[in-house]
């Protein structure tokens, strides 16, 4: 028996050796005695395995698979049910034995038989639990059938369906709420105030409409009309976010070389990410859902001025700039799954530059010095950007979550807390301390700036910004234009 065990199960069963191995003792028996009975036993014994593996190959059983996750996309940690329903197409009979693939963070694999007990119309149905640690898009199946003839003695593993992706979304962490922008209504809008010159005599004016407050009614107006007017100079509008999501290899401790071991995309490749990566994209999450749910139509951008998700496999829509609703955040969600670094690696290291003596240079990652003739890859917090930031000046908080920057960048990103309402910036750093240099300039430009490691408590972090007050911000027209980092 424990020779049995070590022959290989994908050609015969345990019968089919041992009739194998029955035939080759008959076979050696019949030459020694000379026996010609035993050599057509000898012959059937053997034969008959052979036959059997031709004919399990030869002919294939066609079936159809549907699965369906619940729910689809699913947040990491969360359990996704994964309902199979296997029906037979072509002809065929007797009971297989099936396996769902799955990679190997799901665990072991789910084996079933069909046609299952409960089987209605042809149709066997399955269902089981699996629940991801990491965010990312993971390959499910395919089913994997093992036909055995009628005999029992050879088998034949193959797969039946194609498989489907699953995506996992980083779940978002609660937090807590901040001063975002200024005073807002009991329903979540922001008066905007449009005047065409401060003197009251020129606003503009129209008849009164069911469900207009009384404090909008123009008296003056009123009067010269005979009728109820109300002011048209400040109008409802749904506040704005805009998010900086910085995916610059360079920016963040991992290179295009380092992967986590969990993010994974649907191809079986990993995309390149890193344990400050991976918080960022956590906070991005955090921070959509905590505007979204305060009704913050939402507006994202990488370091460069593109559509943050530009180039993520897992977006719905890559070139969409603005979200909003319940569908606006869940397509965030499924664009931050597979999501990952992009560009070229910076060349610092810990953002720690030697000097000719070998010692520290004088400027760390905090300061504005980087190697000549190494390709940064494209310009960050560049006159793109800040274009994208003008059109949409005072409409909402600006948010920035970053990685490694240096001091140059963040001067060249200051200047634009003046097209917010409010200005926060998180930085996802190794050493958050050596990072302080950074945190001041961007402080003096109007940011609330903290940096953070990869094992801080994100709610931990944003409470800061409801403690830390703001500096003075120069009006939008003052902004530098071309303070893009120096190439």
């Amino acid at each position: 028996m424990a020779l049995l065990d070590k022959l290989p199960r994908h050609l015969f069963t345990r019968r089919g050796w041992g009739m194998l191995a029955a035939g080759a003792f008959a076979l050696a028996a019949a030459q020694v005695m000379g026996r010609r009975d035993l050599l057509t036993l000898a012959l059937l014994l053997l034969l008959l395995p052979l036959v059997s593996l031709a004919g399990v190959r030869l002919v294939k059983p066609r079936f159809r698979v549907y699965r369906e996750f619940n729910p689809s996309p699913v947040e990491t940690s969360a359990p996704a049910v994964v309902s199979l329903a296997v029906a037979r197409t072509g002809p065929g009979s007797g009971r297989v034995v099936m396996e769902e693939r799955l990679p190997a963070q799901f665990g072991h694999p789910p084996a079933f038989r069909f046609p299952s007990r409960a089987a209605t119309g042809g149709t066997s149905r399955y269902e089981y639990h699996l629940t991801s640690r990491y965010r990312g898009q993971f390959r499910i199946g395919p089913v994997t059938a093992e036909f055995t003839d009628p005999f029992g003695l050879s088998l034949h593993r193959r797969s039946i369906d194609d498989g489907d992706v699953l995506t996992v979304t980083p779940a978002a962490v609660v937090l807590p709420a901040t001063g975002l922008a200024g005073a807002r209504g009991n329903d979540g809008v922001t008066a905007t105030r449009v005047r065409a010159n401060p003197s009251d005599d020129d606003v503009m004016t129209r008849e009164y409409r069911h469900g207009d407050p009384m404090r909008r009614v123009h008296w003056a107006a009123t009067a010269r009309h005979g009728a109820l007017m109300v002011r048209q100079e400040e109008s409802v509008t749904t506040p704005e976010a805009t998010i900086i999501l910085d995916h610059r290899s360079g920016a963040f401790a991992g290179g295009p070389g380092t992967s986590s071991p969990g993010l994974r995309g649907h191809d079986g490749h990993a995309p390149a990410t890193s344990d400050t990566f991976e918080w960022s994209v956590v906070a991005a999450m955090s921070v959509s859902a905590h505007l979204a749910e305060r009704n913050y139509g939402l507006r994202l951008l990488d370091a460069g001025g593109e559509p943050a998700f530009l180039h993520s496999p897992s977006s719905p829509e890559p070139a969409a700039e603005e979200y909003s609703g319940p569908s606006g955040l869940q397509s965030i969600a499924e664009s931050l799954a597979a999501i990952h670094l992009s560009g070229p690696l910076h060349p610092r290291r810990d953002g720690v530059l030697p000097d000719k003596g070998g010692r520290a240079a004088e400027h760390r990652a905090t300061g504005t010095r980087t190697h000549p003739g190494i390709d940064q890859g494209p310009p960050a917090f560049d006159d793109h950007l800040m274009d994208k930031l003008s059109a949409h000046r005072m409409r909402g908080p600006l948010i920035a979550v970053l990685g490694r920057i240096t001091g140059e960048e963040a001067a060249a990103l200051a200047p634009a807390a003046a097209y917010g309402t409010d200005a926060f910036a998180l930085l996802a750093v190794e050493r958050p301390a050596e990072f302080q240099h950074v945190l001041e300039v961007l402080r003096q430009g109007g940011w609330r700036a903290v940096a953070a490691g990869p094992n801080t408590r994100l709610s931990a972090v944003w409470g800061q910004f409801g403690q830390e007050p703001a500096l003075p911000v120069a009006p939008a027209s003052e902004v530098r234009r071309g303070a893009g980092v120096a190439k």
